[in-house]
């Protein structure tokens, strides 16, 4: 449910603003209203672009880290020096790594020439010799320059000749090359050496990262507080000349006696009303222990707007529901409750939530796959089981028919959710803009959910045809007057008819296709099922093949490996559609539009 919140405004002297602004920010339970502002404060700007940068950081060390992060946070290291440090390690590791194709480039060109000293070479042109390098195509070389210049050949490779010459003399036609000032060991030696200091420094860059994320993390909470200080600055308004100023905020109605303690005592005007449906306020959320875990999925489509219904205590149950049916095996739901309470022992904070929902979910998914008949890929009704257990699964064809049961349970169950959608767009319609702006909404649901309860009472033989067809025909006409005469009561007669002949087109079209997208329920836990049959009739053949010591040991891998994956892959395919279901066909049907304001409190950021 959506918790009511009072709107707040209150007049502060401008001398008492900083103190009364620090006050309100411990109690943190005031949201304060955004104002829009055409240029941006120079600090809040600087701020902001400072935040981006620490989270790119932190992002970056976090990933260094590898997820082992300290737990400890050191106060008294400022995240600017912190950033610094890291930034100047960066450095050096970049500078180490652009060093290294450099003296592979030195290496490569030094390689033709050998191993020599460069010593020698530099007596020798003491000496009145110099030795100079030189290279050139095969045919350019000429042979008479061994005599005329000393000319000595030290290497040919891929068409071309390496080659010194001994001569105080400079070949004519060819520039001399320029080698590096180092030999070959030596520049091997400082590659070896330069390669070994980058993974040194690789190393300490990776234990200052797990050593200082946390401390970062903190860093960005402060800076994140001295945004928040700053922008609810900037929302007030100057009054009186800049003697007052004014601010607007919304509380919970939980929380309106604290506030108002506070405002008491600070002395200052303020004004608590409660909000009106065109307020648009903030929303939070107020649900019990099992909805709230689904509370994830509602904020992932956007909050509600604060004159509609909180969607997540109906999401929660259909969706369980959903995730149960495209799963469809009960061990496999065994597997996701067992995971569920050893990863919760495990991890602290908003992730024990999630396990919880895990759990949840592998309880559903439990309940749903014995109902269907499949345990770790086995079919229950191939096993002797007591008809006590029997008569609560659905399995097999309907009587009569090809189709299977499982299929006409997905079915009902896609029809129930957008009745179910369509009565709450007729309530919802209704609250917020009236009965009599909601007609069509109210014939609509009048129609569908009225053929199908006629329907299915007849179908069950509780009534007549002869009842029947005058049913329909009543629930028809009573619902064709919301549909085609009173769609609109401010436009006339002949423009209502032509829109409701329009939404008929859209709802057939719509809600057939709506229906039809539940099969997939049925579709995903049969591909689940069938996939882990075949994956157990694969590690029998090969136990078959293999006789009991070296089978036993292959079926047992095939097995784990092949449920592991169709666990994984079952998992994904179990979150994806039925949130589709929820998103799309419940919430068009319903009318959710998910554009509500999440209530935002101006609180004190403290490290967690």
């Amino acid at each position: 449910m959506i918790t009511r919140m009072k709107k707040l405004t209150f007049l502060i002297y401008h001398k008492e603003y900083e103190t009364f602004l620090e006050r309100i920010r411990e109690l943190g339970v005031v949201h304060i209203v955004e104002r829009q502002r055409g240029e941006m404060d120079d600090t809040l700007q600087g701020f902001l672009q400072k935040r981006n940068h620490y989270r790119h950081t932190l992002i970056a060390m976090q990933n260094l880290a590898a997820g082992q992060t300290a737990t400890e946070v050191n106060k008294g290291l400022p995240a600017d020096a912190l950033i610094s440090e890291y930034e100047s390690q960066q450095e050096h590791i970049q500078t180490l790594a652009q060093r290294i194709p450099l003296l592979d480039k030195d290496i490569a060109q030094m390689e033709v020439w050998g191993e020599f000293s460069w010593d020698t070479l530099t007596k020798l042109e003491a000496a009145g010799l110099p030795v100079r390098f030189y290279t050139c195509s095969d045919r350019e070389y000429q042979e008479e320059w061994g005599e005329q210049y000393g000319a000595l050949k030290v290497s040919e490779r891929g068409g071309h000749i390496y080659f010194v010459t001994v001569s105080p003399t400079v070949l004519p036609d060819l520039e001399p090359l320029r080698l590096p000032s180092a030999s070959l060991s030596q520049l091997r030696a400082q590659k070896t050496a330069t390669e070994q200091e980058l993974a040194e420094a690789n190393d300490a860059l990776k234990a200052y990262c797990q050593a200082n994320a946390k401390t970062l993390e903190y860093g960005i909470a402060q800076l994140q507080g001295e945004i928040d200080l700053l922008q609810v600055k900037l929302n007030s308004e100057s009054m009186a000349q800049g003697a007052v100023l004014m601010l607007e905020g919304w509380i919970p109605e939980d929380a309106e006696a604290a506030v108002r303690d506070l405002l008491e005592q600070s002395g200052v005007y303020y004004e608590i009303r409660a909000a009106l449906k065109e307020d648009n306020a903030p929303i939070k959320l107020k649900n019990n222990a099992f909805t709230r875990m689904y509370e994830v999925l509602t904020k992932m489509y956007g909050m509600p707007e604060y004159a509609e219904f909180d969607p997540t205590p109906i999401l929660a149950p259909f969706f369980s529901l959903f995730f149960g049916f495209c799963m469809g095996d009960a061990g496999y739901g065994l597997i996701l409750i067992l995971l569920g309470f050893i990863a919760k022992k495990k991890m602290s904070g908003s992730m024990k939530g999630m396990m919880n929902l895990v759990i949840t979910l592998g309880i559903f998914t439990t309940v749903l796959g014995a109902i269907l008949g499949t345990f770790f890929g086995v079919s229950l009704t191939g096993i002797q089981l007591p008809e006590s257990v029997t008569q609560f699964m659905v399995v097999g064809k309907i009587e009569g028919t090809t189709y299977d049961k499982q299929m006409l349970l997905a079915l009902i169950i896609g029809v129930v959710h957008l009745c179910i959608a369509m009565t709450v767009k007729a309530i919802t319609s209704t609250v917020r803009f009236g009965f009599k702006e909601s007609l069509s909404a109210w014939g609509w649901l009048l129609l569908v959910v009225g053929f199908v309860c006629t329907g299915a009472l007849s179908f069950f033989e509780v009534i007549s045809a002869g009842t029947t067809m005058w049913a329909f025909y009543i629930i028809g006409g009573v619902a064709a007057i919301g549909i085609y005469l009173l769609n609109n009561i401010h436009r006339n007669v002949f423009a209502n008819i032509g829109a409701g002949l329009w939404d008929t087109y859209n709802m057939a079209t719509g809600l057939l296709g709506d229906v039809l997208s539940y099969i997939r329920l049925y579709a995903l836990g049969l591909a689940g099922a069938m996939l882990g049959g075949v994956f157990n009739q694969l590690a029998f053949m090969v136990y078959d093949a293999g006789g009991p010591a070296i089978g036993w040991l292959f079926c047992g891998l095939i097995l784990v490996a092949g449920h592991t994956l169709n666990i994984a892959m079952s998992c994904l395919s179990a979150f994806v559609h039925p949130l589709r279901l929820s998103f799309v066909e419940y919430f068009k049907n319903s009318g959710y539009s998910g554009k509500g304001q999440t209530y935002t409190p101006f609180t004190a950021i403290e490290n967690k």
